[in-house]
């Protein structure tokens, strides 16, 4: 139970922040140039272009995955909550603030939980709600646990991936 709740802890907490955007998340830098017609201008709705109104007078030198980026992410923000978006707003600050080291980390972190098996992401999601519903002075236990924890223990309690096989 505790390794499953620390190894949900250093996931999901690397990848709730991993995945903290504004409503413009900048492009995979994966994505092949021809994966996304561009996005015209005029085929946005008047709320995407205000709010995307600062890309205005670049869109046309945008690339086409930025492009197709900056407008699904408008539309993710203007489907939001309030508090949705003060939500986000705050993890987006919280994202700019840390080091560049600790968010390549964190993309990392992303990374390998993105291409863990379908049945261990769940497993995974369910020990973090878990983790999540714990009264806070545990979690924190947990935490400290955590941050006390050597490299070498940390490895041990969070299980690597296997490689996924190509068919």
């Amino acid at each position: 139970m505790v390794r499953a709740l620390f190894l949900c802890a250093g996931l999901f907490l690397a990848a709730a922040s991993a995945v903290a955007q504004v409503p413009a998340p900048p492009a995979p830098a994966q994505a092949p140039p021809s994966a996304a017609p561009p996005k015209a201008w005029n085929s946005m709705s008047p709320e995407q272009q205000q709010l995307l109104h600062g890309y205005q007078d670049k869109w046309e030198s945008l690339p086409p995955e930025r492009q197709q980026a900056l407008a699904k992410g408008s539309q993710r923000w203007l489907s939001m909550s309030p508090d949705q978006r003060s939500s986000a707003q705050q993890r987006f600050t919280q994202w700019r603030a840390m080091p560049p080291e600790q968010r390549q980390q964190l993309r990392q972190r992303w990374q390998q939980f993105k291409s863990m098996p379908p049945e261990q992401q769940q497993r995974v999601r369910e020990s973090f709600n878990r983790f999540r519903q714990m009264p806070p002075e545990r979690r924190m236990e947990l935490r400290k646990q955590w941050r006390q924890m050597s490299p070498a223990q940390r490895r041990g309690v969070i299980p690597r991936p296997a490689p996924r096989r190509n068919h």
